[in-house]
């Protein structure tokens, strides 16, 4: 039995030993691929990306930033920190980069956290207003990536891109029947009458439906407000037209004017020069450097993360109490 034990950690310890190495190897071989690196830039957080050439063209840079998968502040970004930071740190390196002349935005984001697309929103807003930002929309660029996108300076997609789903969802789980059949009862003691609305073991009351629905929709008009300003249109249309919620595609998000122009990610290279006024530049698309600190904190954040096997795609896990901007094929 001691044998059998000491078998199986040096087993582990063997395991870990060739994780690491094989970590290291594929952090050299990327720092070797990029034939760029940002000098003399530090931004508010000290971290600095480095840089993949896509496209040589020139001292003049175009950097593409990607945004994909769920916006919300749980989600952790390539460099291991919140996506939305991870973002929001690219845009001021771009920002303070020189060579920098415009940013393409690559979004495949079905959407997400009503405060965390505002962020990146804002954030892009700001951007934009300094130097040009487009926008490109591979697969899916619905709801709060929309909301986000907003705050480019032009908007590109695919004809087959699925965008709009201008609205805002908020769930929650009635139980009340089941915890009767199995003999449970939730006691709850609250401080107000609204404390426990979104309470999952009782029926939802008129005034606290109507009040959520309130929440729901002083929300909405914020997206609405956002979308018609953007784009230059009248918010009574757009209520009673595509912004009801719906996914459109590339082709139809054109003609309600809610993108500037179908293409591929290369003619967003093309449009981003145009709008910086240069002939030629360099397209490069940034990546978190590999140091041990970054490779701890990867270990950090998955420390506790669960292995699941999934036969069948599966919806957003919505939490109770959060607004959501994402397609209502997304919620559960």
């Amino acid at each position: 039995m001691k044998k059998s034990g000491c078998f199986g950690i040096a087993l582990f310890l063997a395991l870990c030993l060739s994780m690491l190495a094989n970590l290291f190897l594929i952090g050299l071989h990327s720092s070797k691929k990029n034939a760029l690196r940002p000098k003399n830039l530090q931004t508010s957080s000290g971290i600095a990306y480095d840089e993949e050439i896509l496209r040589d063209g020139g001292q003049d840079k175009i950097v593409v930033i990607p945004l994909e998968g769920i916006i919300a502040y749980s989600e952790v970004g390539p460099g291991g920190f919140s996506m939305v930071e991870e973002i929001k740190v690219a845009l001021e390196q771009a920002e303070q980069d020189e060579d920098v002349v415009a940013v393409v935005l690559s979004v495949d984001s079905p959407g997400g956290e009503i405060t965390a697309s505002d962020v990146l929103y804002d954030a892009v807003k700001t951007f934009s207003e300094k130097k040009p930002l487009v926008v490109f929309m591979n697969s899916i660029g619905a709801s709060g990536a929309y909301y986000t996108a907003c705050g480019g300076n032009w908007i590109m997609c695919n004809p087959t891109t699925f965008t709009g789903s201008i609205g805002v969802i908020i769930s929650t789980l009635n139980y009340e029947e089941l915890f009767g059949k199995i003999g449970l009862q939730s006691l709850v003691f609250k401080s107000g009458k609204f404390k426990d609305m979104l309470s999952g073991s009782r029926k939802i009351s008129p005034e606290e439906e109507a009040y959520v629905q309130g929440m729901v929709m002083q929300s909405y008009e914020r997206f609405l407000g956002i979308v018609a300003k953007s784009r230059h249109l009248d918010a009574t249309a757009l209520r009673n037209g595509p912004a009801d919620g719906r996914i459109l595609s590339g082709e139809d998000a054109l003609e309600a004017k809610l993108v500037d122009q179908i293409g591929y990610i290369e003619s967003s290279y093309s449009k981003a020069m145009e709008l910086a006024g240069v002939q030629n530049a360099t397209v490069v698309r940034y990546q978190p450097s590999f140091n041990f600190s970054s490779l701890f904190r990867i270990f950090g954040s998955s420390s506790q993360a669960k292995t699941e096997l999934h036969l069948l795609p599966q919806p957003v896990r919505l939490e109770t109490g959060r607004l959501y901007l994402l397609p209502p094929t997304f919620a559960p």
